[in-house]
């Protein structure tokens, strides 16, 4: 079965990336920058490779590496302001015999696999929804904190999502946004973990995946960045997962997995319990009177979040995420294991949507 893990953990997520185009396989214009820095390092030209773009990276980079550590649905109406319900703590599981190691996630300079394994999980969205809810202490108390493409959390943004990341999930299309953020980004703590998805066109190995060469680039320059990459074997599964969930392939019609899809679907791997902030119910954008929030909490003048959200879900030309169709899945899943929903509270009426491909697996297992 795929995704197939325990989800009995403690007692006690969407920032998704507009549809991906070829030319986002482009080489990026930082490319031709580190090819030049390489040459330059072989001849002890360092300081040009400072100039054009290793010095902005390594000296913030290393400098800090210091541990910062129809469906019916019940909504909180008061959810949209500051704390109300506090999330449940992971408490520990004596005997727990499960692997930390996550097969096809691998890392991008040696191919190890990814271990990591956390009781509970924050999964922090992008919604506008999170912008005054205060819960930035509690998102950073959590064991692992899990965010999404280049969302930013200093600043003004600590307050509502916290400072912490613990894991990382970034689109293919979001690098060049992640470099250019890279101060903030990349100036993480020692155990942060960079986790990138994408098609075999822009990831593949043998030189000619631009996407992967660039990432390789990187890490080579930043050694003690943890940057891994989902194999080109594992990709297809989400597919699979996809139509298993939903009853639509993909690809015929043409839907494009959100980021959300994937740090979703992670998540159930990584984490026994999994508090997520900023997701809304399946029909919330359906009620007349719900709610107006931006796209995305740090980008207040940017989309209005449902409209986003309905005019993808509608359109049946051209590759669009299916948010709403997401959503749905993710609340199926909540019935079957320890997941929870805040900002906006909300929980999924006990009787399952449909079926799910996804069985938890027993204690011990």
């Amino acid at each position: 079965m795929l995704f197939g893990v325990n989800r009995h953990g403690c007692d006690d997520f969407s920032n998704v990336n507009a549809p991906a185009s070829k030319s986002l396989c482009k080489v990026y214009n930082f490319t031709e920058d580190i090819h030049k820095m390489k040459a330059q390092v072989r001849h002890g030209v360092i300081v040009i490779i400072v100039i054009t773009m290793g010095t902005s990276l390594i000296v913030v980079y290393n400098n800090s590496f210091t541990d910062t550590s129809g469906t019916a649905y019940h909504t909180d109406a008061a959810a949209t302001g500051p704390l109300m319900d506090k999330p449940r703590k992971a408490q520990p599981k004596p005997g727990r015999a499960r692997s930390s190691t996550l097969q096809g996630y691998t890392g991008v300079i040696d191919q190890k696999p990814l271990r990591m394994h956390c009781n509970c999980c924050a999964l922090v969205t992008s919604s506008g929804h999170l912008t005054g809810s205060n819960r930035g202490d509690e998102i950073d108390s959590t064991e692992c904190v899990i965010r999404m493409n280049d969302a930013p959390t200093g600043g003004s943004f600590q307050r509502d999502v916290g400072q912490r990341t613990s894991l990382r999930v970034i689109a293919h299309s979001s690098l060049q946004r992640v470099l250019r953020s890279r101060q903030e980004l990349l100036n993480a703590s020692q155990d942060s973990v960079f986790l990138f998805w994408g098609p075999s066109s822009c990831m593949r190995r043998d030189g000619k995946g631009l996407v992967f060469n660039n990432l390789r680039m990187v890490n080579q320059l930043l050694p003690k960045l943890k940057v891994y990459v989902i194999s080109q074997l594992k990709m297809p599964q989400f597919d699979e997962l996809f139509k298993n969930e939903t009853g639509k392939d993909r690809k015929t019609s043409n839907s494009w997995l959100s980021t959300g899809w994937f740090t979703m679907a992670i998540a159930l791997e990584l984490c026994d319990t999994i508090n997520v902030y900023g997701m809304v119910a399946p029909d919330f954008c359906r009620a007349p009177s719900h709610l107006s929030v931006p796209y995305h909490y740090y980008e207040p003048s940017g989309p209005d979040e449902c409209a986003m959200y309905l005019s993808h879900e509608r359109n049946q030309r051209g590759s669009h995420h299916r948010f709403i169709t997401e959503k749905t899945v993710f609340a199926n899943w909540a019935r079957m294991f320890d997941i929870h929903f805040y900002q906006p509270d909300w929980t999924p009426s006990s009787t399952l949507n449909g079926n799910s491909s996804l069985t938890p697996a027993s204690d011990g297992s």
